[in-house]
């Protein structure tokens, strides 16, 4: 495979997934729309480097390096860090000044390169050290739930924590939703009145515009550019 994906959940309310890549023979990747931020790191010709890379609202070609490797964390709905408030991140990407093979900075400081494994012994440091911050109610929001405040706050809060509006997160979270209930064989009439698309068509601009393929294109086992990472969190097509 041209790109060999992982990725795993975290018993931590920072993180909402990591995630590690290998590509092999390919030159360019299909970046999907995702509507959660990240820290990056990537191994390229014997270099390392971080970033960090906020949400994307639309999709994007990225050129990929032949035999690199890269890992990150996807932090949760509501996570945010102080200095670098989410709406300066919305669909673009800050990478750290200098990193070596075993540390990169961020917000000025010297921090050691976390691995797939050590996610959240790093997120807990970023936490203890006032780096990275939580809004609990905008994860339960984004989630589904309903907190006993004014429809306003929630905006605020919502836009504050992901740079997003709700109404953005939905449409993005949903589009991935839809790509991987195609990949997995579900025809586009399932998967329309499985997330409650208004037709076919409605489906299709969802799409075209958040992950780059057609239905048909998704449905097809080896794409002839691959796509970024999407991860199935709980089965919204039933058993």
């Amino acid at each position: 495979m041209p790109l060999e994906n992982e990725d795993r959940p975290s018993d931590s309310p920072y993180i909402h997934r990591v995630w590690r890549s290998h590509a092999s023979g390919v030159a360019r990747m299909t970046s999907v729309a995702t509507s959660n931020w990240e820290i990056v790191f990537w191994r390229w010709e014997g270099g390392l480097h971080a970033a960090v890379r906020g949400p994307e609202t639309t999709v994007t070609s990225v050129d990929v390096g032949d035999g690199a490797e890269s890992w990150g964390i996807t932090f949760a709905h509501g996570s945010s860090m102080p200095h670098l408030p989410p709406a300066r991140l919305v669909d673009s990407a800050l990478e750290s000044p200098h990193a070596t093979a075993t540390t990169f900075l961020l917000r000025g400081d010297e921090w050691p390169v976390p691995d797939f494994d050590s996610a959240e012994q790093f997120v807990a440091r970023l936490v203890r050290e006032g780096v990275l911050v939580r809004d609990p109610l905008v994860d339960e929001v984004v989630a589904g739930g309903s907190p006993e405040v004014g429809t306003r706050s929630v905006q605020r809060r919502v836009a504050a924590a992901t740079g997003l509006t709700q109404g953005s997160i939905r449409q993005i979270e949903r589009a991935r939703q839809a790509a991987i209930l195609l990949t997995e064989g579900r025809t586009p009439l399932e998967v329309v009145d499985l997330l409650g698309y208004y037709d076919q068509p409605h489906l299709a601009r969802s799409l075209q515009r958040f992950i780059g393929r057609t239905a048909t294109e998704l449905r097809r086992p080896e794409p002839a550019e691959p796509l970024s990472l999407l991860y199935k969190i709980e089965d919204t097509a039933g058993p």
